[in-house]
């Protein structure tokens, strides 16, 4: 029996010294199933075709994505793109997004989803209408610790929720980065290619990912705070958003990239009636579990087993999904593979005329990328009303 077809994938984005991009391909790469195979780079066509000539393994580079998708109609369809991964700045998501979705390509489409709610409607009702896979690269969702975390808490096994903390902390805009030549910040303050928050947008968004997939709850309404606490920063570099749940709970959704010596602090505590739940993404492989009168528990990743005292039984597929021994360890690139290996699991289902479940279980899907933006929008107008309880649209 020969081995499946390996997936095409193409770029679009990444160019230019773009930081996203490389941990993409090396995601991509990990399995030896998928590989990058052509790209459109850059936004001008000649820096495009130049940066893909330069790429450090031979792809097809193209002019624009509007070249690389309509390419693939003249191809033969075994060389053609079983899907795309849109790396750009956020004002550059929808327009590429919406063409592949409209060719019947598969997107995987970085974080947030779109410059604003309503393209991220827009493009809701593509997907629904293609039926195509779509991804949103929340890549801690992709670590095998947020996945036991989903488990222990939508079990029940600490109780009912009653607190969420949910945070992302970070410490490199604590001065003008964007005014010492560094692309990665310099556009990200920029309204126009970033949106209506820079903070809560790059971030606060994966604060809000955490919560809703670990918890499988809803935030209903929120109060906000979006803060430039750098003198002179048009967009928040401070975003602070109190929340209740959808089943009446409250929380905090939380980031801030102006707090120095915090580098990648995403972190979630769950407060329940029978216990608490504590995960950090710099500790990547670890969930700590606190129960009243008991000694803390941790659980490593790679050495968790069900029926324990604390734990029931564990689905099959939970266990069989770390890829390396326990003490050899998973960090960034393995959550981020993680991602691409399940939605190669879609895609290839896809391209097999056979039923997939984009269904947000293992990879952000379009929707939450939505839900991502109607957070976003509720935060700004809640925090433009002075703090004022506000209600996420579409919820």
């Amino acid at each position: 029996m020969s081995s499946p077809k390996t997936l095409n994938i193409g770029l679009i984005g990444g160019g230019g010294g773009a930081f996203f991009a490389h941990p993409h391909q090396k995601a991509i790469h990990f399995d030896g199933t998928r590989r990058v195979v052509a790209a459109a780079l850059r936004s001008n066509p000649e820096a495009a075709i130049e940066d893909a000539s330069n790429w450090t393994y031979p792809i097809i580079g193209y002019a624009s994505y509007d070249e690389m998708i309509d390419a693939q109609k003249e191809i033969p369809e075994t060389e053609r793109l079983d899907y795309v991964v849109v790396v750009t700045p956020n004002h550059a998501h929808f327009a590429p997004s919406l063409k592949a979705i409209e060719a019947g390509i598969p997107v995987f489409c970085e974080k947030p989803l779109t410059l604003n709610l309503a393209e991220a409607e827009q493009l809701v009702t593509a997907v629904a209408k293609a039926k195509v896979p779509f991804a949103v690269a929340h890549t801690y969702l992709g670590h095998w610790s947020s996945r036991l975390a989903r488990h222990i808490v939508q079990s029940g096994l600490i109780g009912d929720v009653r607190w969420v903390d949910s945070a992302y902390i970070q410490g490199w805009l604590a001065g003008k980065t964007e005014e010492a030549g560094v692309q990665q910040a310099e556009w990200r303050v920029d309204p126009k290619k970033t949106g209506a928050s820079n903070c809560g947008g790059d971030i606060g968004t994966h604060a809000l990912m955490q919560l809703r997939y670990v918890t499988g709850l809803e935030i209903s309404k929120l109060s906000a705070r979006l803060e430039s606490l750098v003198a002179g920063r048009v967009l928040d570099d401070h975003f602070t958003t109190y929340c209740e749940l959808s089943n009446g709970a409250k929380a905090l959704v939380r980031a801030s990239q102006i707090a120095i010596g915090h580098k990648n602090d995403l972190s979630i505590e769950v407060n329940g009636s029978l216990g608490t739940l504590i995960w950090r993404q710099e500790e990547p492989e670890a969930v700590r579990i606190l129960l009243p009168g008991q000694p803390d528990r941790v659980y490593w990743r790679g050495d968790v087993v069900g029926n324990d005292g604390f734990l029931n039984e564990l689905p099959e597929a939970l266990l069989a999904e770390p890829t390396l021994p326990s003490g050899h360890g998973e960090a960034f690139h393995d959550a981020l593979g993680r991602l691409h290996r399940d939605f190669e699991t879609d895609v290839r289902a896809y391209n097999a005329g056979q039923t997939f479940d984009c269904d947000g279980s293992k990879y952000a899907n379009v929707e939450d990328g939505r839900i991502g933006l109607a957070f976003i929008d509720a935060a700004v107008r809640s925090s433009a009303a002075d703090g004022a309880w506000t209600e996420l649209a579409g919820e």
